[in-house]
């Protein structure tokens, strides 16, 4: 973890960056400069969704950068409104059509919603077979849905993309995915802004000459988690990418962890039941 596109390699062998561009509620001309101005500072992961809104923009914003595809990692995720076999292989269509892309880097049930996503399953491991996609996963599965996946497949997810901050550490299913081999990733991994103005992130970011942000992204690296920080502001996106220079003490690493309050700001998956 020296450089912004260093990676990890899934348990199906591709490699994914360790960090990237998240595009939550971002969109037309802010999604299209927040891409562009990510790719020029040599960000080489996207991540975005049919719900987002911004496939397109994602899409063209890659076209134009002049980028090799063979260097960039593109992941995406059906919605549950999309889900069950049929449905999400048409929904993958629509997608690939939307991005200009003929392979996804990595394709997620992007919620377990109520009872389909199984059946959504069996749809993504479709798409992995016939080299549509290079890797799959879910995003915001528990313990007990991943526990079904393994019962009805023998394809693992590749990713779980979860809510994870320091204040929200979910150390159970974070402990599980590393046994089954299943790589972390997490969104929201700054707590969407709120920590700031935490005093003991204050003091270690002091010792460091970083931001709070910068050590909080940092303390995700090293602990294993993929982190795709979202922002449209050029300043905020070139400083959350300048994490590679040094690298936190196993004290502050723990203390951070400490931090852990079971506080979720998003919404609970066994909640989300459409």
């Amino acid at each position: 973890m020296k450089h912004l596109t260093d990676g990890t390699v899934l348990n199906n062998g591709v490699v994914m960056p360790w960090f990237g561009l998240g595009t939550f509620k971002a969109a037309g001309a802010e999604v299209a400069n927040a891409v562009t101005t990510a790719l020029e500072l040599g960000y080489r992961s996207i991540d975005t969704a049919a719900v987002y809104g911004n496939e397109e923009e994602v899409g063209e914003s890659i076209a134009a950068s002049g980028v090799e595809r063979d260097s960039l990692f593109v992941t995406t995720k059906v919605w549950n409104t999309d889900q069950g076999y049929d449905t999400t292989l048409r929904a993958f269509d629509t997608s690939c059509k939307k991005l200009g892309l003929d392979v996804i880097d990595l394709y997620l049930i992007h919620w377990p919603g109520a009872d389909k996503y199984k059946d959504t399953w069996r749809a993504l491991e479709r798409l992995a077979e016939e080299g549509r996609v290079r890797a799959i996963g879910v995003s915001n599965f528990q313990i007990h849905h991943l526990e079904e996946l393994r019962k009805e497949s023998g394809v693992v997810p590749a990713v779980n993309q979860v809510e994870l901050h320091p204040r929200f550490i979910q150390k159970e299913l974070h402990d599980y995915c590393v046994r089954h081999g299943i790589q972390i990733e997490a969104w929201a991994p700054l707590m969407k802004g709120r920590l700031q103005d935490n005093e003991l992130l204050q003091g270690i970011a002091q010792a460091h000459g970083k931001t709070v942000s910068q050590v909080i992204l940092r303390w995700e690296l090293q602990n294993k988690i993929v982190i795709i920080p979202k922002s449209v502001t050029p300043s905020r996106i070139k400083e959350n990418s300048e994490i590679f220079d040094f690298e936190l003490t196993q004290d502050e690493v723990n203390a951070i962890s400490g931090l852990d309050a079971g506080e979720r700001i998003g919404t609970d998956p066994d909640k989300l039941l459409f």
